[in-house]
């Protein structure tokens, strides 16, 4: 292997919001204005450079594309425990993609890895301002609500795609390295506990002489 890490993401949002294209200009930086339905699952891929504490980590990324239509969401969600992060994406042109988002995070929450996995929020098709529905300031609003990290993308013109992409790897990192940290603390998995060290996990102790 040619990589210190293979992560997985996975896009999600209703059909026709950009995903796919969302996807494309990431890996190839290509658009194409022609909608092109996903059907099932599909993915593409990328390798990059990620630096934490000075070192730098070869990553590859492997970015899942999933059909929004309804009638794929039993095979769909089958992947969401597999996938490290989320890319939720909805349409800033398109009010129900935009109430969507709720029932989304709903899913997740039940089916992938944790109850608060890692997830950005985009509203996409940015550059469709003189076509736009859903205000900044309310996508804010929600995102704030359901605790996600908001970015206004375009997969047109590339606006904040990369950017999307690059803070959902960052949370997914320091997710890591903090799982990490916590395995080699003392009694942790990974390393043995000194005899010295505090047990916090021992039952207490009483020095009761009754």
């Amino acid at each position: 292997m040619d990589y210190d890490y293979l992560i997985k993401f996975l896009a999600l949002g209703d059909s026709g919001v950009g995903k796919t294209s969302f996807l494309y200009q990431y890996t190839d930086g290509l658009f194409n204005s022609r909608f092109i339905s996903t059907v099932g699952i599909d993915f593409r891929e990328k390798r990059l450079l990620y630096q934490s504490k000075g070192r730098n980590h070869r990553v590859h990324l492997q970015l899942w594309d999933t059909a929004g239509q309804e009638r794929f969401r039993s095979l769909t969600t089958a992947f969401y425990r597999d996938a490290m992060g989320f890319l939720l994406l909805f349409d800033l042109t398109n009010e129900q993609s935009f109430l969507e988002i709720r029932n989304w995070v709903e899913q997740l929450r039940l089916h992938a890895y944790c109850d608060c996995p890692d997830v950005v929020l985009c509203g996409n098709k940015a550059d469709l301002e003189d076509r736009r529905i859903i205000t900044e300031w309310r996508a804010r609003e929600m995102a704030e609500k359901l605790g996600l990290v908001y970015l206004e993308t375009s997969a047109a013109t590339g606006q904040n795609v990369s950017r999307a992409v690059e803070t959902l790897l960052e949370k997914v990192m320091i997710r890591m390295e903090t799982a990490v940290d916590r395995a080699m603390l003392p009694g942790r998995r990974g390393r043995p506990r000194d005899p010295n060290d505090v047990d916090f996990n021992a039952p207490p102790t009483h020095n009761c002489t009754c």
